[in-house]
This record gives structure tokens, sequence and C-alpha cells, in this order.
């Protein structure tokens, strides 16, 4: 059976980017936002396509306010807005010796 192309072993091309010559099948297809465009580039110059030009393509659902908040209420202890001690507890720590002189 034969095939629709020659198989282009020894074919030269030219890089789309930078215009140097390497081997057609060293040049490979640059593609933005997951489409091909045809563009053919060498190994330096070719990079992947990259996922942030994905954005958009997956429905993604990330809510980020809550319905109807509340104002924090600081009669409960676990507040962060009421500070109450607690009775009864003392701490008694030492580091070394301190020298003040004033002059």
């Amino acid at each position: 059976m034969s095939n629709r192309f020659a198989s282009g072993k020894k074919a030269i091309a030219e890089c789309d980017v930078c215009g140097f010559r390497y081997k057609l099948r060293e040049l490979r297809d640059v593609y933005v936002k997951g489409r091909n465009t045809h563009i053919k580039a060498c190994p330096q110059c070719w990079d992947p396509d990259h996922p942030q030009l994905k954005l958009g393509q997956y429905p993604v659902s990330d809510p980020q306010a809550i319905r109807d908040p509340r104002p924090d209420f600081t009669g409960y202890a676990e507040s962060r807005a009421l500070y109450n001690p607690v009775e009864g507890v003392h701490a008694i720590a030492t580091l070394g010796r301190v020298t003040v002189t004033t002059s």
C-alpha cells in the first residue's frame, strides 16, 4: 500500500521563529490556547502551551463570599475581640542578669 506523502527523512525546513535550518522532523508545532497555529518551531524556540492560557475553558465554581454575613460578636469567650485572662495561673521565667547603667 502506498503512502500519500514522501517519508521526509532528509527533508530540511526553516524554523518559523528564528529562521535557522533544521530537519523537518525536528521542528514542532506551536499551540496557543490548545489550537494549532501551523507555525513550526525548532527545539530552542518551541515552548509548550501555558496552562494559564486555558483559563475559562473548564467550569470552575470557587465561591469567595458568604451570603448574609454577620459581624463578630464579642460576648463569647472564643471571640477574637474579647480577652479573658485565666485566674490563678502565674508564670515565672528567668533569663539571666541584666545590668542597666545610666549616666
